[in-house]
């Protein structure tokens, strides 16, 4: 069975004057998926978002969302919710207030309307009654969220959703995304943070100068061909390097660097060359206290792919 999309876009061109934001993008993003966007500054994720939220329109492409075709008007069909260069709040209003009047503007009556159950889910209960101009970036963020949850939405469109969050704001909003994909919405997520994207990303699509450089599962940018560079801290650095030197596929970048307080030895290989290695160490005798990339797989692609873009 073919999966289902909430999101279908092909040959998406957006020009601003003689400015191509858009050069002809593809993207994909299926129900129940939370899908990553990234991409330098400049690089088209915002004119991407906000034709999803339907506050621009395509010169050029075909879109579908949550499978109704999007035509010239600025509008997105019902279920999408989310925002674009942070939330828009009443600054003189409570946190209670500005979701009470979110729901008015629906139509809706705030008595019934979920308003405590959302501030719940993005733990800002303890804040309710307070005014949003004393908030955080990271609260505004979270109520931001919330205001989005009151539509109980079948498309989620996240820009920065992790700005300025605390651990325990993280886990808020982590939390908030992973269960709505598990009921069955889709989430596109922007964020130049690598580490939310790999905690909650699926699915990935780089844009670099208004094109799509790559898109598809998370998976698929640490392929098994791919070199990445790894720091290795073992009971024995000197008897590692020597390993590492007479290991095929393992090139040794820095013998003594510095990896929180320890020397460690860092390496670049492909994985089936790093488990070599690794396991030779083992069999050497030498205990392996830790093993880890220097970049993650999504940062290293992400930088390999925009600077092949930014050179042609």
């Amino acid at each position: 069975m073919d999966t289902l999309l909430a999101v279908r876009a092909r040959g998406i061109t957006k020009c601003f004057g003689d400015v191509v934001a858009l050069d002809g993008v593809d993207l994909d993003v299926a129900q129940g998926r939370i899908h990553g966007l990234v991409g330098p500054n400049g690089a088209g994720k915002t004119t991407l978002l906000g034709l999803l939220l339907g506050l621009a329109v395509a010169d050029a492409g075909h879109l579908d969302i949550l499978g109704t075709p999007i035509g010239r008007l600025l509008a997105a069909p019902e279920g999408v919710a989310g925002f674009v260069d942070g939330p828009g709040l009443y600054p003189s209003l409570t946190a209670r207030q500005n979701l009470a009047a979110l729901a008015a503007l629906r139509g809706r009556d705030a008595r019934t309307a979920g308003i405590d159950d959302v501030l719940d889910q993005v733990g800002l209960t303890d804040v309710a009654d307070d005014r949003a101009r004393g908030f955080s970036l990271g609260m505004r963020q979270r109520l931001g969220l919330a205001a989005a949850l009151l539509t109980t939405p079948r498309l989620l469109v996240l820009d920065e959703p992790s700005n300025g969050l605390d651990p325990a704001g993280k886990k808020h909003v982590h939390g908030v995304l992973t269960r709505l994909a598990a009921e069955g919405a889709a989430v596109v997520l922007s964020s130049h943070r690598m580490d939310d994207l790999e905690a909650l990303c699926s699915d990935v699509t780089i844009l670099a100068t208004g094109r799509t450089v790559f898109s598809g599962p998370l998976g698929k940018l640490a392929a098994e061909s791919r070199e990445l560079d790894y720091r290795l801290l073992t009971s024995d650095q000197r008897a590692a390097s020597r390993l590492a030197h007479d290991t095929a596929g393992v090139r040794v970048v820095d013998e003594a660097a510095t990896w929180r307080g320890a020397d460690v030895l860092v390496v670049r290989a492909p994985t089936p060359a790093l488990d070599d290695l690794v396991a030779r160490i083992v069999r050497d005798g030498v205990a392996v206290r830790e093993v880890g990339p220097v970049q993650s797989p999504l940062e290293a692609a992400f930088l390999a792919l925009t600077e092949q873009e930014a050179a042609r």
